[in-house]
């Protein structure tokens, strides 16, 4: 998420109440997730485990819970708590805007698109040209949708990131700022979810197809072209390469690259990255060759152990 200006370290340090370690006039254009980060960004990271990760990364601002030696041509914010002041700059930069109208004054919406009754289109959203938007879609704040986009009844785009942190009194919600973008000639089945970025953009690429009761999680880019079938849960910061398939209850971890026009057959459970041009299959996943010669040998058990009487 890039700020509307560039804003100086000591700027942000007031926002959130913290010191600093590094020229008070260093430039910060934006925060950002850790694989997302880019020069100018603000990353977060707030366990020894992580620190050299985020420290090494392309953010050139850290906010950080513990005054280490700061990397030569970045700068740090020194905070008791990061994870709650990384939310406090989402609240800062992109704030709740709430809405009393089904469709914002703010919303920009393309020659040709229909949009069905009861749908809520928010603040800042764009729609292109010659859409199709059934009833009861409700489409949140700052989402993009390119032109000949059709998208069935009761999906939601842009509902925050499942991502938490555990606390003493409970789970702690790390505030999404990101966004949605539907690239052009995408279909979007009836009672899907697409969440947004944490601070990027979840990205649906053009021509791709989905079908109902998908879930996508945060962050998560999937490629152009690619068929999704119904109830796949699709986990956040998931990378779908072009004209992927996945077939029917596929679930996948995050954090992993699934390759181009690979095939991921129905119930299976993507737990680990796979190469592009195979088809896939079982959990934990395997070449759907092997997978189902395994199921074979596993029949013939019975047989073999009769001949052992």
């Amino acid at each position: 998420m890039k700020f509307p200006k560039i804003h100086s370290l000591k700027e942000i340090a007031t926002i959130i109440n913290c010191e600093y370690v590094g020229n008070e006039d260093f430039p910060v254009h934006g925060m950002n997730e850790i694989h997302v980060v880019e020069n100018g960004d603000i990353v977060f990271v707030d366990h020894p485990k992580y620190y050299d990760k985020a420290l090494q990364s392309a953010a050139t601002i850290v906010l950080i819970n513990k005054n280490v030696e700061c990397p030569e041509g970045k700068a740090l914010l020194i905070s008791d708590d990061p994870f709650r002041d990384f939310n406090k700059l989402t609240h800062h930069f992109r704030p709740f805007q709430f809405s009393n109208v089904a469709i914002s004054a703010s919303a920009k919406i393309g020659e040709g698109t229909i949009i069905q009754p009861n749908s809520f289109i928010g603040n800042n959203v764009t729609i292109g040209k010659n859409c199709l938007i059934h009833s009861n879609v409700s489409i949140y704040d700052n989402t993009i949708i390119g032109d000949n986009v059709m998208i069935h009844a009761g999906t939601i785009l842009g509902a925050d990131a499942f991502y938490y942190k555990k606390r003493e009194e409970g789970f702690d919600q790390l505030i999404s700022g990101g966004r949605v973008v539907i690239e052009d000639n995408v279909g979007i089945g009836a009672l899907c979810t697409i969440d947004k970025g944490v601070t990027g953009d979840t990205t649906i690429g053009e021509g791709t197809k989905i079908d109902n009761q998908v879930h996508v999680g945060h962050d998560t880019i999937i490629g152009k072209k690619c068929l999704i079938a119904s109830q796949t849960g699709i986990a956040g910061c998931v990378i779908i390469e072009d004209e992927v398939t996945l077939w029917g209850q596929v679930g996948t971890t995050s954090g992993i690259r699934i390759g181009s026009k690979a095939v991921i057959m129905g119930q299976t459970g993507v737990t680990k990255s796979v190469e592009g041009g195979k088809t896939y299959f079982g959990t934990p996943i395997e070449e759907s060759r092997e997978k189902l010669k395994q199921l074979a040998n596993i029949k013939k058990i019975p047989e073999i152990l009769e001949k052992l009487k």
